[in-house]
């Protein structure tokens, strides 16, 4: 849906149809609320608009929720990306999607990375930002999916869950964590079987209950949110804490382990269960870094592979 010219503005706003047309309005409601969007970098050749179909065609979408800092005609200003209160690096010209949603309503639309700015706007200042371009169009969200438009779709990526029962085995299970990725990583024949055959998962996991499974929805400085699905959302509100895995591959090739706690729920139209975690480093602080080292990885990868199919 394009934008046109609103002399009521003075700008840029969304034109014609009358679900989308008000667009522009809500945005800049938005930002004078420090309210926040929700950007991406797309894992595949459709959604990135690129013509190299081996591009990632099995990747997940990393999905974060950042504030809106200033706006303008030309450029949304929104704080930098973090994982586990690391900032995450987003390079000039890399293609993002972005969505904004509020009630029942969302938009998704394309944009890019700009320059950094020569001088921070007032008001600003101090605040680790971004600066992407004004979306061209924006396309209004079915209710059924709310990740897709007709010209892009994200992938959530699968997350499994379990009750943590007993915190002081998660060192074991986090160390053996690190120990596979790296082995894969660096080319490990018997980690290759190992993950390719489990035998018996109760080596790699701490002390847990029964298992649920979820969607990674967004990522936050220090935590993120999950969708657990309506038949499964009694199992995910039992327990504070949870040990997850996140599933990344196949850039990072096994699931990325950590302890997290539930911070907030809350049910959604569709029944689905929405949980706000936040990551638990307290029994075992080093294992943030390589969570946060496999993250930028997997973001740095995927910034690649898009400037090598442009």
């Amino acid at each position: 849906m394009k934008r046109a010219v609103s002399p009521a503005l003075g700008g840029l706003v969304p034109a014609s149809r009358s679900r989308t047309e008000r667009w522009f309005d809500c945005l800049q409601q938005v930002a004078q609320r420090d309210g926040a969007i929700e950007i991406s970098i797309p894992a595949s050749a459709e959604a990135s608009q690129t013509s190299d179909r081996a591009f990632n065609p099995h990747g997940a979408d990393l999905i974060w929720r950042v504030r809106i800092l200033s706006l303008s005609d030309t450029e949304i200003i929104v704080e930098q990306p973090s994982a586990a209160g690391q900032f995450i690096p987003l390079n000039p010209g890399v293609c993002v999607i972005g969505a904004m949603s509020i009630g029942q309503n969302r938009w998704m639309f394309r944009t890019h990375v700009l320059p950094p700015a020569t001088a921070p706007r007032p008001g600003i200042l101090g605040a680790r930002q971004v600066r992407l371009a004004m979306p061209e169009t924006v396309e209004r969200c079915q209710r059924r999916n709310f990740y897709r438009i007709s010209t892009a779709e994200l992938s959530l990526p699968t997350v499994e869950c379990w009750p943590l029962i007993n915190p002081t085995t998660v060192v074991s299970a986090e160390v053996a964590n690190r120990a596979l990725i790296m082995d894969l990583i660096n080319g490990s024949q018997a980690a290759r079987t190992a993950i390719a055959n489990p035998e018996d998962e109760s080596l790699t996991l701490p002390e847990v209950g029964p298992r649920f499974n979820a969607h990674l929805m967004n990522l936050g400085g220090g935590g993120a949110g999950l969708l657990v699905d309506k038949n499964e959302s009694s199992a995910a509100d039992r327990a504070r804490l949870y040990w997850v895995r996140i599933n990344l591959m196949p850039m990072i090739p096994a699931p990325i382990a950590m302890t997290a706690r539930l911070v907030h729920t809350h049910i959604d139209s569709a029944q689905n269960l929405y949980a706000g975690l936040a990551f638990e480093w307290s029994f075992h602080l080093a294992h943030r870094d390589f969570v946060v080292d496999q993250i930028t990885r997997y973001v740095a990868q995927l910034q690649k592979q898009q400037a090598r199919a442009a």
